[in-house]
């Protein structure tokens, strides 16, 4: 179903912020194969409607409505929503390139303020939009139609934050366990619980730097270089040193 796609490569430019997503596959710690696993657990069936809220350039949701069928009479369809319209844009070219831009729609807006439910719903990383992982969950059971299913993906700490995390994410990120708490106090079951392993952290974060990398490699003596380096350096620094093994990703598909 997922295949092997390798990271979208996007076109050289000078411009070193265009260049931030370049090398990702996605905006979360997810590898192929547990990207299939999730899909497989949310058991698209066909003619659903999928929502994506937070989608950026909608590569999940794109598997998503693949993995559901668009064939024939009873096609899945499905809606991202993001403010990013950078992402969006990418994501239109995308579904264009596959075939799917009769099949899924991507809206520039607030995640929180969207009005249609769907059977499958996907807000992953996005949490934020709702004041947090409590208020999401809380949230977007408005979001899911009764029988439906929602992919919920967000941080939690793996082990005790570091001083140095703490500064960076804030003291709001809850244990794996007040995580799936705050889910079982708002009537969602737990249909599957998976965390993101350390090979799919190292990938998610050397890809988020990736395409800034290479765009310093080939402008070294750009006025923008020195500032950069130092923002990418720091990122780099931050991983290593106070958080890697530390802040997890929970995905968690729950009903109700």
């Amino acid at each position: 179903m997922i295949g092997g796609c390798q990271h979208p490569r996007m076109p050289p430019t000078d411009d070193p912020l265009s260049r931030r997503y370049a090398r990702m596959r996605w905006n979360t710690p997810l590898s192929e194969e547990h990207a299939e696993l999730l899909l497989r657990r949310l058991d698209i069936q066909a003619g659903a409607r999928v929502l994506d809220l937070g989608c950026g350039w909608g590569e999940l949701l794109l598997r998503a409505v693949a993995a559901g069928g668009v064939d024939g009479t009873h096609a899945t369809t499905g809606v991202g929503v993001d403010t990013d319209s950078a992402a969006l844009e990418r994501g239109r070219a995308l579904a264009a390139d596959r075939g799917l831009d009769q099949h899924v729609t991507l809206v520039q807006g607030e995640s929180a303020a969207w009005g249609e439910p769907a059977d499958r719903v996907l807000c992953v990383g996005a949490a934020h939009a709702f004041g947090g992982a409590a208020g999401a969950l809380d949230a977007l059971g408005g979001f899911v139609r009764p029988g439906g299913r929602l992919l919920f993906g967000d941080a939690f700490w793996e082990r005790p934050p570091t001083p140095e995390a703490l500064a960076i994410f804030g003291d709001e990120v809850p244990t794996l366990g007040e995580l799936t708490e705050h889910a079982r106090d708002r009537g969602w079951r737990v249909l599957h619980l998976s965390t993101a392993d350390q090979r799919e952290w190292d990938d998610f974060e050397s890809t988020w730097l990736a395409g800034r990398q290479e765009w310093l490699l080939e402008h070294p003596g750009d006025a923008r270089a020195a500032a950069l380096r130092e923002e990418l350096d720091t990122r780099l620094r931050d991983y290593v040193t106070a958080y890697r093994g530390i802040l997890g990703l929970a995905y968690l598909v729950l009903g109700r």
